[in-house]
C-alpha cells in the first residue's frame, strides 16, 4: 500500500457533476455523505484493535490503511460541502443522521462487532470497486473529472487495502459466522442510509416525481446489482480471503503511473474511460 495525497479540485457546479446520469450521480452523492463519519469510525475501531495485534507485518499494513482512509474521508468532506453550497437541505439532515449512527456503533457496540462491521464494509467495497472500474465508461463517461476521479481513486485504494480489515478480524476474532454477520449488517445499514439519501436528493431536484427518472434509477440500480451480486456471493464461501481477488488491471495501471510522478493522471479524462489504461485530463487543475 502507498499513502498518497490526491489533488482533486471540486469547483462548484450549477448542474449535476454527471449530467448524463443525474440519478447515478445522486446515488454517489448519498454514498459520499457517509464517508466523513463511516471512515473515522473504521479508523477508531482499528486503532482500538492495534494494541492487541502481535503480527508486525499486519501492524504496518494497518497503519497504512488508517492513513489511506483518513485521506479519503477528508476529500469526501470537501466534495460534500459543495453539495451543501448548492443548497441541498437534505445534506445536513443526512450528515446528522450518519454522525449519530456511527457514534452509537462506536460507543455502544463491542470492538468485536465493530471489527466485523469494518470487514463487512471492506468486503462490500471491494466488490463495488471492481464494479465501478469494470463499468467506468457507462457510469462516469463525460462526467466532471474531479468527482469521477475521486470516486474511482477511492475504490482503487479500497482494492489496494482489501486484506487489512479481514486480517485484523481473523487475527483477533476468527470465525465464519461473525464475518458473514458483519457483511450483512454493514451492507444493510449502508444501503439503507444511501437509499434514504438519494431519494431525498432526487426529490429536491424534482426528479423523484418523474416516472422517466424513476425508470432510469431502476435501470442503473439493476445494472449495478447485476454486476455486484456475483462478487458478493464469493464472499459467502467459507474459504474466502480477499487476497484471492485479482486487482483490476486498469486500477493497477493508474496507481503505478501516478506513483511514478505523472500528476496529470490524478484527474481522469472522462471522455476516454473506455481505454485500457487511464488517461489524464488535459484541463488545467488548481493544485
Amino acid at each position: 500500500m502507498t499513502v498518497r495525497k490526491m489533488p482533486f479540485d471540486f469547483a462548484p457546479r450549477n448542474e449535476s457533476w454527471n449530467p448524463d446520469k443525474p440519478e447515478f450521480a445522486h446515488i454517489v452523492n448519498s454514498a459520499s455523505l457517509a464517508m466523513p463519519y463511516l471512515e473515522p469510525y473504521l479508523i477508531k475501531s482499528m486503532r482500538k484493535a492495534r494494541p492487541l495485534i502481535k503480527d508486525e507485518t499486519l501492524l504496518e499494513e494497518l497503519d497504512k490503511y488508517i492513513k489511506q482512509e483518513a485521506t479519503h474521508y477528508r476529500r469526501h468532506k470537501e466534495f460534500n460541502d459543495t453539495l451543501s453550497a448548492k443548497g441541498y437541505a437534505s445534506v445536513a439532515t443526512m450528515e446528522d443522521t450518519l454522525a449519530k449512527d456511527y457514534a452509537k456503533l462506536e460507543s455502544k457496540r463491542s470492538l468485536r462487532f465493530n471489527l466485523a462491521y469494518a470487514e463487512g464494509f471492506e468486503a462490500m467495497a471491494l466488490a463495488i470497486g471492481e464494479m465501478l472500474i469494470d463499468d467506468r465508461e457507462y457510469l462516469f463517461g463525460n462526467s466532471d473529472s474531479a468527482v469521477a476521479s475521486l470516486i474511482l481513486w477511492h475504490f482503487v485504494e479500497e482494492i489496494e487495502h482489501k486484506n487489512v480489515a479481514y486480517d485484523v478480524l481473523h487475527h483477533l476474532h476468527p470465525g465464519y459466522f461473525l464475518r458473514i454477520f458483519g457483511l450483512v449488517y454493514a451492507t444493510s445499514h449502508i444501503f439503507w442510509r444511501t437509499g434514504q439519501g438519494y431519494r431525498a436528493l432526487l426529490k429536491e431536484d424534482g426528479l423523484w416525481q418523474s416516472s422517466a427518472s424513476r425508470w432510469k434509477l431502476l435501470k442503473v440500480l439493476g445494472r449495478v446489482m447485476k454486476s455486484i451480486i456475483p462478487k458478493w456471493l464469493r464472499i459467502l464461501r467459507p474459504g474466502y480471503h480477499p487476497k484471492s481477488v485479482k486487482d483490476p488491471a486498469w486500477g493497477v495501471e493508474w496507481a503505478s503511473v501516478f506513483d511514478g510522478g505523472e500528476s496529470d493522471l490524478a484527474s481522469l479524462d472522462t471522455r476516454r474511460l473506455h481505454e485500457a489504461a487511464p488517461v489524464g485530463s488535459t484541463i488545467e487543475k488548481r493544485l
